[in-house]
């Protein structure tokens, strides 16, 4: 009833494009969807594929003749490491685990700080973390080890998680999340004797869940596929990414465990942006929307 009110009321028109419009708009959508498909496909099958078919000129996208092969000889070469396959697995998932934690938990306190409380240089600092933006990690490689090697971490799993927890994306995102929350909100908490730290993890964490979520993807993403051979020298603390690189420069003969190795390598941080999908659209949707 409320739609036939509505479409008498603007002469039976729809608001939206004509069909024409949304049949293009569809179009393009599924050929850049695909266009942008075809390498994780491409790299899910070439992992099951004999080597006869890796090496078919042209390529074929989709494996004929499914194996294991691949990722049975790239577990045997492992088990033949000086250092346990389990070790290096152990190195990178405390890497990821730790910084991805650390980030969330420095980030969402320092974004609600400047967001909600406008002490002398706040504007400053903020526009200092989006220049931050610019900068890729290799210009501040040199610094970043010059630092670590003053605080004695180099060859120390701290020189990988510190500086993760300074993420600059992962700041500016919280930050301009938190900006949508109610300042009436939190003064009615105020009111009703809450203190600081209660109206952060109480009402604060959770209203902000889709950016955090967001942020713990591309902190798993980069820590996960960090190598960290700037910084960790000891085989024994050497990351999985590096030891799996390893295996992929013996050659030809190792093509196939290289495709193993790269989709093994990608399936972690695949798996965490399927389930978080959702919250990654809803953030990037209300990054730049204020109250």
């Amino acid at each position: 009833m409320k739609m036939k009110k509505i479409k008498k009321l603007i002469g039976g028109k729809r608001l939206n494009r004509s069909y024409g419009g949304d049949a293009f708009i569809v179009t393009i959508l599924v050929v850049f969807g695909l266009f942008f498909a075809y390498p994780l496909v491409f790299a899910i099958n070439n992992a099951f594929k004999p080597m006869n078919e890796i090496f078919l000129f042209p390529p074929r996208l989709f494996v004929e003749r499914p194996t294991m092969n691949n990722f049975q000889d790239l577990f045997i070469l492992m088990s033949k490491s000086w250092v346990t396959f389990s070790r290096y697995i152990f190195n990178t998932v405390f890497i990821t685990v730790v910084g991805t934690a650390g980030l969330i938990i420095v980030a969402s306190m320092g974004a609600f700080v400047v967001s909600k409380y406008k002490f002398p240089g706040s504007k400053i600092f903020f526009n200092g973390v989006i220049i931050t933006l610019m900068f890729s990690g290799y210009v501040t490689a040199i610094p970043n080890y010059l630092v670590m090697s003053q605080l004695g971490w180099v060859d120390t799993f701290l020189s990988v998680i510190v500086p993760a927890f300074a993420m600059p994306m992962g700041f500016f995102l919280l930050k301009q999340f938190i900006d949508t929350i109610p300042d009436t909100l939190l003064e009615a908490a105020k009111v009703d004797g809450a203190k600081e730290f209660r109206i952060f993890y109480v009402i604060v964490l959770p209203m902000i869940k889709p950016a955090w979520l967001t942020v713990m993807i591309f902190s798993v993403q980069n820590l996960w596929n960090a190598r960290a051979s700037n910084f960790i020298y000891s085989e024994q603390l050497k990351t999985l990414p590096y030891a799996l690189g390893q295996i992929i420069t013996g050659g030809i003969a190792r093509a196939g465990v290289g495709a193993a190795v790269t989709l093994f390598v990608m399936i972690v941080p695949l798996v965490m942006f399927i389930f978080a999908q959702s919250n990654v659209l809803q953030t990037m949707a209300n990054s730049g929307i204020k109250e």
